[in-house]
């Protein structure tokens, strides 16, 4: 296992009460969408590579990336939608 991928399979989420990932059930969905869309079996030789691709993802995520949660669109859309009502 190269270097960046485990110092990335180290990082631990942050969480309100110890052990409770309830408590930030957000974010929690997020890193598994991250993990399992984006990390998922590769290999990072630069920390400069990881973070254009975290970058780039975070951006897929929230402007092109629908969910069945927000009727087929994206949190930007949903976002936008919400705030004309």
């Amino acid at each position: 296992m190269d270097h960046f991928s485990s110092v990335v399979d180290r990082i631990r989420q942050s969480m309100s009460r110890k052990g409770n990932c309830l408590d930030n059930a957000v974010m929690e969905n997020f890193f598994s969408h991250l993990k399992a869309e984006m990390y998922h079996r590769k290999k990072y030789d630069s920390a400069t590579v990881l973070k254009r691709d975290i970058v780039e993802y975070i951006h897929y995520y929230n402007t092109e990336r629908i969910s069945l949660k927000t009727g087929g669109m994206s949190p930007a859309e949903y976002r936008t939608q919400v705030e004309k009502q």
